[in-house]
């Protein structure tokens, strides 16, 4: 079994807005055992964000990434590592960066700053111009309505007296959106690119923020058999999101699909810092923008590392490009077989459980049996589910200092597939022939598969993870073994 503590824990606190901040030691959780140690980054992630990689350890590129993918190595289900001594989380905003940063970075900090204020009255003046218009405009069919329905009440009041007033419920009716395939709730889709923020999934970072609000969301495989999250955002925008953890080198695979987006994180090693400044993405290191950061007093470090979509997307307000979508929409049903739930067995603090609810429409998630909620209550829903599995091999690097391995998730080439839509299971087969290349997903027969119009969550799983499903508690097959894919 995996190692159940948090062997990935190297990130510490993200800054505040106007002054560095020491972190606390970390809540350990009652089973943990033995007591967490930090992941390596806490004492590094200063000069990692402003130099290069130690000289034992060569930072990548892109196109290196690839080969690293070929790379052949122990691949499989995640390693346990050994527990570590406890040790403080510690952290702050790395006065090293700040230092290299130098009194340019803060000058231009200081216009970025006027500029946004500037914006701001000017939006506040054209804000009252738009009330004042909209209130001549609200009086004037005031008026009309009163005389118009003066006349209709005339006319049908031999008809229908007293009819009951009947509410109107309006959905949204703009165009799709091209993250979700639903109907914009305004008349165009938002003008601006794909947010995608690193989101920890460790036990105690939960209950996150704003994942039921993402339009898609990948759970992927990290050191120790845990998981992180990638949320992605682009419809909706949640006034809370986190939270923030640091990058990993798989994030740079799954982002190049996404047209160019925004990336949201805390931090990483020298080398996955350097994959994600040469990745098709603009990388907004929290590190770097302490201004947009959250810290709900409610949680304690390295927890509580929150932003807001609307602060994140404010630091590129020139990006006004919606991404391309990622997949092909259709409320047709798809043919599969009919199941009730879902689990993929990550390791003991990730137990992964999916249940269909025919009431709500929608996968239910749940954690060793618990169900898993956002801050504020409510269970995290998905309309889609997306089981991609694929190879994985670890390093070439170390992701903290208890010898846990970088992960390694192979997503180009081809794998098996299920996709759960409609309490319905559909197996087939995943394509991505590079890393610049869309992933494809083909049924059994050979034809596309879509997904019904909503959320999706891509589950990244081992090919030695044994995914099962089962119908009406009965057991229906695996996706590893006879009776799956």
């Amino acid at each position: 079994m995996p190692d159940d503590t948090d062997p990935h824990h190297e990130d510490g606190v993200a800054p505040g807005a106007d002054a560095p901040r020491t972190g606390a030691d970390e809540d350990l959780p009652d089973d943990a055992g033995a007591a967490r140690a930090d992941d390596v980054t806490d004492s590094v992630l200063a000069g990692a964000v402003v130099q290069a990689a130690a000289d034992d350890t060569r930072a990548m590129t892109i196109a290196e990434m690839d080969a690293v993918m070929g790379d052949t190595g122990p691949t499989g289900a995640l390693p346990k590592t050994a527990e570590p001594e406890p040790t403080s989380a510690t952290s702050a905003l790395p006065a090293a960066a700040l230092t290299a940063a130098g009194t340019d970075a803060e000058a231009l900090a200081r216009a970025a700053r006027r500029a946004r204020r500037s914006r701001t009255v000017t939006a506040n003046r054209l804000w009252l111009t738009g009330v004042v218009v909209a209130a001549v405009l609200l009086a004037t069919a005031g008026i009309t309505l009163a005389l118009t329905g003066k006349k209709g009440s005339d006319r049908g009041a031999g008809q229908r007296a007293g009819a009951p007033n009947i509410p109107v419920i309006t959905t949204p009716s703009g165009p799709p959106c091209p993250l979700t395939g639903t109907p914009a709730a305004s008349p165009q889709v938002p003008g601006r690119p794909a947010l995608a923020v690193k989101v920890d999934n460790y036990p105690q970072a939960r209950p996150q923020s704003g994942l039921n609000q993402a339009d898609i969301v990948y759970e992927e495989p990290v050191e120790g058999g845990i998981t992180r999250l990638v949320a992605v955002f682009q419809c909706q925008s949640p006034a809370l999101i986190g939270p923030i953890r640091s990058a990993r080198a798989v994030d740079v695979q799954i982002l190049d699909e996404l047209s160019d987006p925004v990336f949201i994180h805390a931090g990483g090693i020298a080398p996955v810092l350097s994959l994600i400044e040469s990745g098709n993405l603009i990388d907004d290191n929290v590190f770097d923008y302490g201004s947009i950061v959250q810290m709900p007093s409610d949680r304690v470090a390295p927890y509580d590392t929150y932003v807001s979509a609307a602060a994140a997307w404010s630091l590129n307000r020139g990006d006004t490009t919606p991404p391309q979508p990622v997949f092909g929409y259709s409320t047709t049903p798809l043919p599969g077989t009919t199941v009730s739930t879902v689990h993929i067995p990550f390791s003991g603090t990730n137990d992964t459980l999916w249940t269909w609810s025919p009431s709500q429409r929608h996968w239910l998630l749940s954690y060793g049996g618990t169900p898993a909620t956002v801050l504020g209550g409510g269970q995290i829903a998905t309309t889609n589910i997306v089981v991609q599995k694929v190879e994985v091999s670890y390093g070439p690097w170390l992701e903290n200092d208890v010898g846990g391995y970088e992960v390694q998730s192979h997503m180009t080439g081809s794998g098996s597939l299920e996709v759960f839509r409609n309490g319905t299971e559909t197996t087939g087969t995943w394509h991505r022939s590079s890393l610049s290349s869309p992933t494809t997903l083909t049924s059994s027969t050979g034809a596309p598969i879509t997904l019904q119009p909503g959320r999706t969550w891509v589950e990244i799983v081992p090919s030695a993870v044994v995914v099962t499903t089962s119908r009406s508690g009965s057991s229906a097959g695996t996706s590893s073994g006879t009776g799956g894919t």
